[in-house]
């Protein structure tokens, strides 16, 4: 069994390898068109934030990647606890990020996003000690503070990179470049961490140890925000008094603007379909292949299949950015994001339906390198999407309560026990994916179309007149 997956690996990553210079030599091409029409300028604030940006999100993301593969195995191995006591810490993680997300985004509008991605490094290092130390109350707390950092990293991060280059203006073009790039490193990321927190459990005996080092990467992101990035603020930040501590005011405001407008309805139906689909698929990839696996064949080896999703991943991130490439220097860049957006939902949800239909081991196996590929497009996609259609003074607010219907959903789904109803589970991601593909097609596409080709995104008080 493992030389196949082991031939799958080797050929998807000849492939990707071959992706990836072939985007690299056109991307060359086309800085080198630029610099000879006088774009240097740009090119050349655009290098910055590349490096500024990417160099700080694959540390984070190498801090996160690396306590993935062992969180379940410390609790239950290392520690000893019972299944069900793990379970609720797992919960406890999805529940803290539902309940702190709004509160997230209002405060990193308020009081600055590179603040509060600082203040990550900070609680994340915190949710890093408090699993070192086998005493439940603790492991709550460290649970909670991880589902915090969660919010953060999945709202604040994105939130400065688009406000920073919407201040030099960098165009739209470039910032999708960035945003697959991003995408890119994530994958090429979670592959080394997977490999390193490997070693370091094999070298050490515990599972403990890659959460020692996740705490150091942390520590060094800290330094690093600290140097490389600029503050940038939403509507009325960076002023020193504020009695609204739990931003009341501007919750209210984000969510009625949410309320008014069907295509931020339609972009918060779509993050809670596919991202949820996302985190159950985390649950169920492993039983679902362990079903379908001839009952004498030997253990899957879950570290290939594992390592062809992030490959699967990183080629999906390469195919946004050659399709970027070639279209986003027509003036109907946001249209081509709500195509997209609306094809990643469709095959999403077809690959989530086939592998509910086949009961072939190698059949599943692909359906899910396909939703993975598609993985590796919906983040840039998406980011974009938002960064155009919300606008900077909610930015962060808003995309931070788009998380709470997520994570309600990926709450209830386990504790209604995932695992035992898991063919349930895909087929309703399928459908749920199926009517977000419908929905942006139907709601979003035509909006954005009527939308001139760089128009900024309608204020707060547009909006709401």
């Amino acid at each position: 069994m493992a030389p196949y997956y082991e031939l799958q690996l080797t050929i998807l990553t000849v492939f990707c390898v071959i992706s990836l210079l072939l985007e690299r030599h056109v991307s060359n091409k086309t800085k080198e068109n630029q610099a000879g029409s006088g774009h240097g300028a740009t090119s050349a604030a655009v290098a910055a934030l590349t490096k500024q940006y990417l160099i700080v999100y694959a540390i984070v993301m190498g801090a996160d990647w690396l306590q993935g593969p062992y969180v379940y195995s410390l609790y239950r191995e290392q520690y000893g606890f019972p299944e069900r006591i793990v379970a609720v810490l797992f919960v406890t993680g999805f529940m803290s990020a539902g309940l702190a997300a709004p509160l997230i985004g209002a405060w990193a509008d308020k009081h600055g996003r590179k603040r509060m991605c600082m203040i990550f490094c900070i609680s994340y290092t915190l949710a890093c000690v408090c699993i070192l130390i086998p005493s439940l109350p603790i492991l709550f707390l460290g649970r909670l503070m991880g589902g915090v950092s969660t919010s953060i990293l999945f709202s604040a991060f994105e939130s400065w990179l688009i406000s920073d280059s919407s201040s030099k203006n960098i165009p739209q073009a470039d910032l999708s470049n960035i945003m697959g790039r991003a995408t890119l490193v994530n994958g090429f990321v979670a592959t080394a961490a997977g490999v390193a927190s490997n070693q370091l459990v094999s070298s050490t005996e515990s599972f403990a140890s890659p959460f020692v080092t996740s705490g150091g990467l942390l520590v060094l992101a800290w330094f690093v925000i600290g140097k490389l990035w600029t503050e940038n603020y939403g509507a009325g930040g960076g002023t020193s008094s504020d009695s609204d501590l739990f931003q009341v005011t501007r919750l209210g405001q984000a969510w009625k603007i949410v309320r008014q407008d069907p295509v931020l309805l339609v972009l918060g139906l779509t993050q809670t379909c596919f991202e949820g689909s996302m985190y159950l698929f985390v649950f169920l990839w492993v039983p679902s292949l362990q079903e379908s696996k001839p009952s004498l064949s030997p253990p899957l080896p879950l570290g290939y299949i594992f390592s062809c999703f992030m490959v699967s991943m990183m080629l999906g991130s390469l195919l946004y950015t050659s399709i970027t490439s070639y279209s986003l220097h027509a003036d109907s860049s946001i249209a081509i994001h709500a195509k997209l957006s609306s094809l990643v939902c469709a095959v999403s949800a077809l690959a989530l339906a086939i592998s509910v239909k086949s009961h072939d081991e190698h059949v599943r196996f692909w359906a899910f390198c396909a939703f993975e590929a598609c993985v590796g497009m919906y983040y840039p996609v998406q980011g974009m999407l938002r960064g155009t259609l919300i606008s900077n003074e909610h930015r962060a607010t808003l995309s931070s309560l788009f998380r709470v219907p997520l994570n309600i959903f990926v709450v209830v789904s386990l504790l209604t026990g995932v695992s035992s109803a898991r063919q349930a589970v895909l087929t309703a991601s399928s459908l749920m994916l199926a009517f977000s593909s419908i929905m942006t097609g139907s709601v979003v596409l035509p909006r954005v179309e009527r939308q001139q080709p760089h128009e900024p995104p309608l204020s707060a008080e547009e909006r709401l007149a």
